[in-house]
């Protein structure tokens, strides 16, 4: 870490708003008397939100003396901590390029070189209208999805060097533009989304009673309850025991319950039976995972065909509300949706967030061709058409 000094150009004075004050005295008020020079990080960081992003020489003296410490204690924390900007920053962005190991290796050397011709060749300058900076910095955390930046609080992940332009198009334009993976990925997930316990029934319970239930009819396992017994309650009758719960809980935990049944057309499986799903649900997902690794924009429209759009609620899982947001995006018709592919899946998958999977469980391409074909679903009195 390179030597960090305080900028040659500090204005005279530096003074708490009323708002900011009355936070600072409940802060030091939570450290008991004689240790609340332990409140110094926090203070010293509202002081720099205060002033702009950046931490003048003046604030770190007033925080010192409202905390009793010696200037030169104030000033050995704030030199140490790269969190602090001992110089003005950009007005709308101050980029923060991760520089250490995994995001080096994914990219990062490009990233900087986007912030040299955006911002400057020099990092820690302003640009010429003061509206933007950068640095390089140590490790941000995020590992997993490198290469980052930091922008203020929010961290923008999965980058590319045309994804950090369009980010800072929007800061210098004034608008927020979206945090965190640039590619859709949730969390840390594996790049091709996730792997495991994708089924949303795990979470609802929505269909593990009626699997209890065709197990208990038609299963002929052993009860794992009594399996030391030599004889289950109910086989003397001629009825199949019922399966233990904890099979049914291993089956939920594995994702099973509602592919298996959409799979096996309600018959009751054998265990080969069983195992061949199993491992045909595991090649599909490796191959979906392959092929949605990276998004590809489908075909948009700035306008409907003919200034008439298809009714797209008309396919199960499509709401009016986001009709009108596919619409805005450029999407009209049943035939564009039709024509998806898994990277254009995973394209819709970026823009909307809590829509991961959503397109492939509703089975909207499959929706789309049929509707596109000139086939229209049958209405029921009162009731939604089906897809």
């Amino acid at each position: 870490m390179g030597v960090r000094r305080l900028n040659p150009v500090q204005p005279a004075q530096f003074a708490f708003t009323p708002e900011n004050l009355a936070w600072a005295s409940e802060v030091i008020a939570k450290y008991p008397e004689g240790k609340q020079a332990s409140a110094i990080i926090p203070l010293l960081w509202r002081a720099q939100e205060q002033a702009g992003g950046w931490l003048p020489e003046p604030a770190i003296r007033l925080v010192c003396d409202m905390l009793g410490m010696a200037h030169i204690r104030g000033l050995e924390v704030a030199t140490f901590y790269t969190m602090f900007q001992l110089s003005p920053v950009g007005t709308k962005l101050h980029v923060q390029v991760c520089g250490t190991t995994p995001c080096m290796l994914r990219g990062s050397r490009d990233l900087i070189a986007v912030c040299k011709n955006r911002i400057d060749e020099h990092s820690h300058t302003l640009n010429a209208d003061g509206t933007a900076s950068w640095e390089e910095v140590e490790c941000i955390g995020v590992c997993a999805n490198a290469p980052v930046v930091q922008v203020g609080k929010d961290t923008f992940e999965d980058l590319t060097p045309e994804q950090l332009n369009k980010i800072i198009d929007g800061f210098l334009a004034g608008k927020q533009p979206k945090a965190g993976s640039q590619i859709g990925r949730v969390a840390s997930c594996p790049v091709s989304g996730p792997t495991t316990l994708t089924d949303p029934t795990l979470y609802d319970g929505s269909t593990i009673g009626a699997w209890k239930k065709r197990f208990e009819e038609t299963s002929g396992a052993p009860d794992m309850a009594n399996e030391t017994s030599p004889a289950t309650p109910g086989a003397a009758a001629g009825k199949p025991p019922p399966v233990h719960p904890a099979a049914l809980t291993a089956m939920a935990n594995a994702g099973l319950v509602k592919e298996l049944e959409e799979r096996s057309g309600g018959k009751a499986l054998s265990a080969g039976e069983l195992d061949k799903i199993k491992a045909d649900m595991i090649r599909d997902r490796a191959i979906a995972g392959a092929a949605a690794s990276q998004s590809v924009e489908p075909e948009l429209l700035k306008t409907p065909r003919d200034g008439k759009a298809d009714d797209l609620t008309l396919i199960s899982g499509i709401t009016a509300d986001l009709r009108d947001k596919l619409g805005a995006m450029g999407i009209w018709h049943f035939d564009q949706i039709a024509k998806w592919t898994p990277q254009n899946i995973a394209w819709f998958e970026v823009q909307f967030d809590g829509f991961m999977g959503r397109v492939t469980r509703d089975k909207w391409i499959e929706q789309a061709q049929k509707l596109a074909s000139g086939s229209r679903p049958e209405s029921k009195a009162g009731k939604r058409p089906k897809g």
